[in-house]
């Protein structure tokens, strides 16, 4: 970190009402960037301020989370660094206020990291913490995202009607920041929204869709989702060109299609559950592999 320069940043100061931390990170947690997107959406819509933002220098390697340059008016160079910024939202017909957090997952010094934003969520009386991710999963595009909302505290569990938590296994740095958070008092819990594994498109805007529905719910403040909502209709009807132009993906997916609705009769799908994107890959070259044996192709 440079000389003098303090970890946390403040822009500005917004007094807020008990507010709701929202966050988001990209990264291992951001499948089809559906969580960073969906955060990004809050922060626009509650015409959000900028308060505070974390330094990047003690907290990334730049060879694997390199900064962007651009060019300004095609003459001056800008530098963007991988950033953390804090944005709160005074929300008039909602019982709380709101903290946005829209970040890049660190690649070092977590704990310090999480303590520092547990740091300023203290400041502002945060009471609940809401963390939005998205993972890979086996579902089609064309059937209603699922959104699992999953909690650790059994009376949270309860009153928000989430899920209790069963993950076991390789955590990023928003499973590092609920456990920061309980440590200090805080209650918090986490959505996840499955994305389709074999899109290579990003941002998802259905997924991120979902994920402001169930956020705007536990938060109890609406936002704005009309560009949110035409954006995910091209977007499903773009996806479903590309699928009908190849026979073997559209096979593919008319599997995840029935298996989809099989399934329709649960509320929830458990992270846990779902299997790797590693996995699902091999899944997929497998399907495909044997669809083509049994064609004679």
């Amino acid at each position: 970190m440079e000389e003098n320069q303090e970890p946390v940043i403040r822009h500005t100061q917004v007094d807020l009402r008990e507010p709701v931390l929202v966050a988001a990170f990209r990264g291992w947690n951001d499948a089809g960037d559906a969580a960073s997107f969906a955060a990004m959406h809050l922060s626009r819509t509650w015409s959000a301020t900028k308060v505070a933002s974390l330094d990047p220098e003690e907290f990334y390697d730049f060879q694997a989370v390199r900064p962007q340059v651009e060019l300004v008016d095609g003459i001056t160079r800008n530098i963007t660094w991988p950033s953390n910024e804090l944005w709160a939202a005074q929300l008039a017909d909602a019982p709380n206020d709101a903290l946005v957090l829209v970040g890049t997952e660190p690649n070092v010094r977590w704990r310090t990291f999480s303590r520092l934003i547990v740091d300023v969520a203290m400041e502002y009386d945060v009471k609940l913490v809401i963390t939005m991710g998205a993972l890979l999963a086996d579902v089609p595009h064309s059937r209603p995202v699922h959104v699992t909302g999953t909690a650790v505290d059994k009376e949270l569990v309860e009153r928000l009607d989430l899920e209790r938590s069963r993950y076991e296994g390789p955590t990023g740095i928003v499973g590092v920041l609920h456990d920061a958070f309980t440590a200090a008092g805080v209650d918090s819990a986490s959505l996840w929204a499955a994305v389709p594994h074999y899109l290579a498109v990003t941002p998802n805007p259905k997924a991120a869709l979902a994920l402001v529905h169930k956020a705007t719910q536990l938060v109890g403040a609406p936002a704005a989702i009309d560009d949110l909502e035409r954006a995910s209709s091209v977007y499903e009807e773009r996806v479903s060109e590309m699928v009908s132009s190849d026979e073997d993906v559209q096979a593919y997916v008319k599997l995840l299609e029935e298996r989809a609705d099989e399934r329709a009769a649960e509320e929830h799908i458990d992270p846990s559950t779902l299997p790797s994107g590693d996995a699902l890959a091999a899944e997929l070259e497998r399907f495909l592999r044997d669809g083509n044996e049994g064609r004679g192709h």
